[in-house]
């Protein structure tokens, strides 16, 4: 039955669909629904990729582990996905090279690894990535030196690929939906909806930076809001039973340290037979991740000291002269897996399987995410579009995600070309902005030679111009947007907290901040970046 929407709601602002969330499904979904031609609306209590997206291994992967639990779909769907990536978002998505170490009394011996290495190459025919190649213990010592050589039996390696930057590769699936004609509504939550004879109506919502109230009514609305879905449905007016059984997965990051890997590793943690990883990953190294149930507000998930201890031993056990300590952690981040509800077995045996939930029994125009993985947002986002088109009784057009690149996918030569003439910028720094922004880098080089042409460190890497450029055309209202998901200094080791001062002079002329925002602004981000600091202690609000 086609959704309408009752007249005594005409006078407010209507779209096709309200997406809730800016994480990777949300801003995913708004991508592909505005470009088949669906008046959209997007809706996030934060910044875009504030919560989950951003606290994951940062991979892009088919799923290797899922083997185990015979999800065979979604292990090729990954790879195939996995592939489209690399497509569309050259400039995001890298290969990656992994090792797996086997040891003597492992939970997986060699021939099971060899089994899932068969398996993934079979399913990953025709993706252009190398197959995987089983090495002795003496030649895997001779390529990785740092590793244990006690009890090693023999190590498997493959390729699966990394995004360095999750928090790039969502905003740039928002931004081609704001081009494509979507709304874009940054720091609003949704306050109330408003469901009656069968259907979901008005949205309330509330700025959480200013404290304006809004409204506005959609044909259909898509809750997309990760580990906040049944918060979201809280303020529904029915009664929805709970969606999300969320599991906690921490992640610590630390310097280059003595037998440090060249490629990545992928473990059989001892302590409990589940696999962790170790990456190399933006001149640093992501170790983690854990899998713990959680309850509490995940604006407040952090890492604990048990985590971090467990991270840290087990990495030194497989890197003998690492000789880590919760000292070396530079710091720490926690998401929430938004996992379907599931009250009792293992963390790792829920699903990691995708569930696009209709609530037909009290709004028939109401659907839910449950799960996803940034490896398969895309297809979950056209499956929601197309379960869309069917509520709006509309036949769309076909969905063109797939093949078309993403903002910064294309024009790289031509943008490094235009870097190049910055004299400020090192070639390094070329090199970094062409990672974080791709063919997009050619607009912050415009703005660079039209009077913000310096560099705001000494090594020439990071350009005052893109602090005008995150705030002009990136969606950026604070300084934590601009450091740690635009800019993404605040990922470095220090967290960028040497160039915190400029950034905010530049930001407050830029954005017209007084004296007093600009302070408050500098203290809501020292507090942030605090908040991933090993020895922080309080939770952060939502709002922050």
């Amino acid at each position: 039955m086609t959704a309408t929407i009752s007249s005594q709601d005409k006078a407010r602002p209507h779209f096709d669909i309200a997406v809730i969330g800016a994480g990777v499904n949300g801003a995913g979904i708004a991508r592909d629904a505005a470009l088949r031609g669906l008046k959209t609306v997007v809706i996030e209590q934060n910044d875009v990729c504030s919560g989950t997206s951003a606290w994951s291994s940062r991979l892009i992967h088919g799923g290797l582990r899922y083997l185990e639990y015979a999800e065979i779909p979604l292990v090729y769907e990954s790879l195939h996905e996995r592939r489209t990536l690399r497509t569309i978002a050259p400039h995001l998505v890298q290969p990656l090279r992994i090792n797996i170490p086997i040891y003597a009394g492992a939970k997986r011996p060699p021939w099971m690894i060899r089994l899932g290495m068969l398996s993934y190459d079979l399913l990953s025919l025709g993706k252009k990535m190398p197959g995987h190649e089983m090495l002795g213990a003496a030649a895997f010592i001779e390529q990785e030196p740092g590793v244990r050589k006690e009890g090693l039996r023999a190590a498997a390696r493959y390729f699966d690929a990394q995004v360095t930057f999750a928090e790039r590769l969502v905003l740039e699936n928002l931004l081609a939906a704001a081009a494509a004609g979507a709304d874009v509504r940054l720091y609003e939550r949704v306050a109330a909806i408003d469901i009656a004879n069968g259907l979901a109506g008005a949205i309330e919502t509330t700025d959480t930076l200013t404290g304006d109230r809004r409204s506005l009514s959609a044909s259909v609305i898509v809750n997309a809001a990760g580990p906040w879905v049944d918060e979201v449905l809280g303020v529904a007016t029915a009664d929805i039973p709970r969606l999300i059984g969320g599991t906690k997965g921490s992640h610590i990051i630390v310097g280059r340290f003595d037998g440090a890997p060249r490629d990545a590793f992928y473990i059989e943690a001892e302590a409990d037979g589940r696999p962790f990883f170790v990456i190399p990953w933006n001149g640093l190294y992501l170790i983690g991740t854990t899998d713990i149930r959680y309850t509490g507000s995940p604006a407040d998930a952090r890492a604990s000291r048990e985590e971090m201890d467990y991270l840290i031993s087990e990495t030194n056990r497989v890197f003998p002269s690492a000789g880590l300590t919760v000292d070396d952690v530079h710091y720490t981040y926690a998401g929430i897996r938004p996992l379907p509800y599931q009250e009792k077995g293992p963390e790792s045996a829920i699903t990691r399987k995708h569930i696009i939930e209709v609530h037909s029994d009290v709004a028939r125009n109401l659907v839910s995410i449950i799960g996803g993985k940034l490896t398969t947002y895309r297809h979950l986002a056209e499956q929601a579009v197309d379960r869309a088109g069917k509520i709006l009784g509309r036949r769309l057009p076909e969905c063109r995600t797939g093949d078309t690149p993403l903002p910064g996918g294309w024009g790289l030569e031509e943008a490094r070309d235009a870097l190049r003439q910055i004299p400020a910028l090192s070639t390094e720094g070329v090199d970094r902005l062409l990672s974080i922004y791709g063919g997009r880098s050619r607009e912050i080089a415009d703005i660079a030679l039209d009077g913000m042409p310096d560099a705001l460190d000494e090594r020439g890497r990071v350009l005052e111009a893109e602090v005008a450029f995150a705030i002009r055309h990136e969606f950026a209202r604070t300084l934590a947007d601009i450091v740690h998901r635009r800019l993404m200094i605040g990922l470095a080791a220090d967290q960028g907290r040497l160039l915190y001062d400029r950034v905010a002079d530049i930001a407050a002329g830029e954005a017209g901040w007084d004296e007093e925002r600009r302070g408050d602004e500098l203290e809501a981000l020292r507090r942030y970046s605090d908040f991933l600091k090993p020895e922080a202690g309080q939770g952060l609000s939502a709002g922050v």
